[in-house]
């Protein structure tokens, strides 16, 4: 029996993104163990159990403010990461970004730079949001490039909050607006049907 395809929500050029699945458990477990990874999403990496990480997948499959994907290459559908738009705000039409590539293979391929272009299309196009943040450590310069070239731009810092190599480092907010953002692949399917003739 030929293995099922996982399903996809938004489909990139190289990256695709689909929902959370119960039998990946295991994989973003070991992801978010992976301390090199971690230390991009938190200043306080810690051991992370299989319970902790099954809690986190329930919590994200019954949020009515969140909006989690896992992350894959479209070649092979490898899953690669995780990536969300959490904390949603419809009244305000706001929400906050995040993002994991977990599988270090995949780093430095573009991908983070496409998932973030699609969830900023899937913010604005789909959902309707106007305004969409980050937090990135400064530290993390690879995560500041892909974040700048996707069209997210720097409004603030909280300073020195991320203590990391012997230097406590400053916590950086950027922010992209729908009226910024170029390039919609989601535009073909949010659009409305053509008017059709009632004739028989």
């Amino acid at each position: 029996m030929a293995q099922e395809l996982p399903i996809f929500n938004v489909v990139g050029e190289h990256v695709a993104l689909g929902p959370l699945r119960h039998e990946l458990i295991p994989l973003y477990q070991r992801w978010i163990n992976d301390f090199s990874i971690a230390r991009g999403v938190s200043s306080l990496p810690r051991p992370w159990t299989f319970e902790m990480e099954s809690a986190w997948v329930e919590r994200q499959l019954v949020s009515e403010t969140s909006t989690p994907f896992t992350i894959y290459e479209c070649r092979s559908t490898q899953p690669i990461g995780t990536t969300e738009l959490r904390d949603l705000d419809f009244r305000n039409r706001t929400a906050e970004f995040g993002l994991l590539i977990g599988e270090t293979s995949h780093h430095g391929k573009g991908y983070g730079t496409e998932v973030t272009r699609l969830m900023l299309d899937y913010g604005f196009t789909a959902l309707g949001l106007h305004n969409i943040m980050l937090r990135v450590f400064a530290y993390n310069a690879a995560g500041l490039r892909v974040y700048e070239k996707a069209g997210f731009q720097e409004f603030g810092r909280r300073r020195q909050v991320g203590p990391l190599g012997n230097q406590v480092w400053d916590l950086v907010f950027m922010d992209c607006l729908s009226t910024e953002f170029r390039g919609s692949a989601l535009s073909r399917v949010f659009t409305p049907d053509p008017v059709r003739s009632m004739e028989r």
